[in-house]
């Protein structure tokens, strides 16, 4: 329960998924949270869920396509909770499953927006609240696919490679902050995202079964397996840890 004692957390994409996995995994480890997501309903409900137990969450909507949104989001859980300890960059899209030659501009540009932009508002707009705690913990949600290619959603991948860069440059701008920077690389975790892409398959449970099975664990996973791992890496456990790609994929890359 005191894993995040005395600690606020800002979680982005928070109101379902992952993002909600680790919204309520860090509530339970002590930590104040802040729930920013642009899905109100499923927001709300869940800071009445968390506050229902005795745990402290407020909830902003935000869109971290649009820099102000974010500024804005942050600054309304500092003045909630006082400070900010730790940013969860966890919102994200999977986009168009088309191969290169046929995306076009606009959807590309869609899902940089969200993957890659939204984390550089985040960190932007965090820095200078971490600073003023005395330091802090900033988690990107990168992917398998910030680390290995796959021959689908190319927009997706780009995002994710872009995002496991920006993790280490910003660990070894702000280290000298005590800001520390690392970012999560799930495999595939059964989340309402990846069931939405398997649906654009033409056998959508074939797909499931032959998804599971790239894994060597042979089944994918669940949300709290990366939500454990964030509350490791937002946690002082991890204090010499920046840089880091936590790899949370049953095995997915060991081949």
């Amino acid at each position: 329960m005191d894993r995040l004692a005395n600690k606020v957390a800002a979680i982005t994409g928070a109101a379902v998924g992952l993002g909600r996995a680790i919204t309520i995994r860090m509530a339970e480890a002590g930590a104040s949270v802040g729930i920013l997501d642009v899905q109100d309903g499923p927001g709300q409900a869940l800071v009445s869920e968390l506050s229902a137990r005795g745990l402290k969450a407020i909830y902003q909507r935000c869109d971290v396509s649009r820099e102000a949104e974010v500024e804005k989001a942050l600054e309304a859980v500092v003045g909630q909770f006082g400070r900010l300890d730790i940013l969860v960059n966890n919102a994200g899209i999977a986009g168009v499953n088309k191969p290169t030659h046929e995306v076009t501009e606009a959807e590309w540009d869609h899902v940089q927006a969200i993957n890659v932009k939204g984390v550089f508002f985040g960190v932007k707009h965090a820095i200078a609240h971490l600073r003023r705690a005395g330091g802090g913990s900033i988690i990107n949600l990168s992917s398998i696919y910030g680390l290995v290619g796959g021959a689908d959603v190319p927009p997706y991948h780009a995002s994710k490679g872009a995002v496991r860069l920006m993790t280490k440059t910003d660990a070894l701008l702000y280290a000298p902050d005590k800001i520390r920077v690392n970012s999560i690389h799930p495999g595939f975790i059964w989340t309402p995202m990846v069931e939405a892409h398997l649906q654009t398959t033409e056998d959508p449970e074939a797909a499931r079964l032959a998804t599971a099975a790239l894994h060597p664990l042979g089944h994918m996973g669940e949300p709290d397996d990366i939500a454990w791992g964030a509350v490791y890496l937002a946690s002082d456990e991890s204090k010499f840890v920046t840089g880091l790609e936590l790899v949370i994929d049953g095995g997915y890359t060991a081949r």
